[in-house]
């Protein structure tokens, strides 16, 4: 067994700290990881708080993560010692369901669905299995699962592509964007500031929602056109049936009813940032009425995933990050809850 360190929670206790674990060697098809850099995600703190109510313990987080490979296993072919690597919110999938063939691992067809970076699997068997995800000196992943790092790109700044980098450019790819398409973005957070990036660099007339007005400003320097105070019901009626797509970023429960008005017939929204039920009931009718289509998305292949950093990287497409130690997490964490970051906290394992 390897011995390696982590950061982490035990059941009971939401406070992160120090976990000293053992990771299998890696077997033939698998690569071993020196973890330099991980991204500190939403879905980290509802899964350290159980608020989806499927948490495993002991837990070990982190699923957006640059690092240099140790070693690798004896049929690995793609990767060698040293190369700089990603990885995102899977290590592995069976690979030999429909969906896995098709390039779809997030949607992986077994009875467990893939193999989380953290957590086990997507869908327990029952067996307690877990596994422990990034923020950690040390990872063991399966070769298709790793990606490749874009020659120049930023390390640290390249470590929020790996989900809400993922998780944003897929239903974006998803619309079909064509030049002059007006786009919505809701929440401008992680996900959110990325996804006005890349939109606008796909060529659409972008508009950010968000509740905080101190944001405003931040989008519109992100490249944004316009910008929506979603609390404010006389600038959300002015874009009635005005967008072509909608991509929500908000991770909490919200209700969607005020952004599908805003809808252009037969328009999409997409909803990449819940996992759990909406605020209020939906009325179908909103949906009907003008032939709506309301659909849900989560992370991503890693096909996309591999697509997005290579798109982001011939874009100049950058997150902005602050940068933490890990003995600052805990304040980082109570810190995300409130909104107060621009726009994504990054770990330095090695500081």
């Amino acid at each position: 067994m390897i011995k390696a360190r982590g950061y982490g929670v035990v059941s009971g206790d939401k406070t992160v700290k120090p976990m000293a674990i053992e990771r299998s060697p890696p077997k033939p098809n698998e690569l071993l990881i020196d973890v330099l850099y991980c991204g500190i995600c939403h879905s980290d703190v509802h899964i350290i708080d159980d608020a989806w109510g499927f948490t495993l313990y002991p837990l070990i987080p982190g699923h957006e993560a640059v690092g240099r490979v140790l070693s690798v296993g004896s049929s690995v072919t793609s990767f060698k010692t040293g190369d700089i690597v990603g990885v995102g919110c899977m290590i592995d999938s069976c690979l030999k369901c429909p969906a896995c063939k098709e390039g779809w691992e997030n949607h992986c067809e077994a009875s467990t669905g893939p193999t989380m970076t953290y957590g086990g699997y997507l869908v327990p068997d029952g067996s307690g299995f877990n596994t422990f995800g990034a923020w950690s000196d040390k990872l063991v992943v399966r070769e298709e699962f790793v990606l490749r790092i874009p020659e120049g790109m930023d390390l640290a700044k390249a470590a929020p592509l790996m989900c809400p980098g993922v998780a944003t450019y897929g239903p974006l790819k998803r619309f079909d964007i064509k030049k002059g398409d007006k786009i919505g973005i809701v929440g401008v957070g992680g996900p959110g500031h990325l996804a006005i990036m890349m939109a606008k660099a796909m060529g659409a007339e972008v508009t950010a929602f968000t509740t905080h007005e101190w944001k405003c400003d931040a989008a519109l320097k992100l490249g944004a056109h316009n910008v929506v105070l979603s609390t404010d019901d006389e600038a959300m009626k002015k874009y009635n049936n005005y967008f072509h797509h909608i991509l929500s970023t908000i991770p909490n429960a919200f209700d969607p009813m005020p952004y599908l008005a805003l809808l252009h017939r037969r328009g999409t929204m997409t909803v990449m940032g819940l996992l759990g039920p909406y605020k209020n009931i939906i009325n179908n009718i909103a949906l009907a009425a003008k032939g709506l289509s309301l659909t849900g998305s989560m992370i991503g292949s890693i096909g996309d995933t591999q697509e997005v950093l290579e798109f982001c990287a011939k874009h100049e497409i950058v997150p902005i990050i602050e940068m933490i130690k890990l003995e600052q997490i805990n304040g980082a964490i109570a810190r995300l809850k409130k909104a107060d970051v621009q726009f994504r906290f990054v770990i330095d394992l090695k500081a």
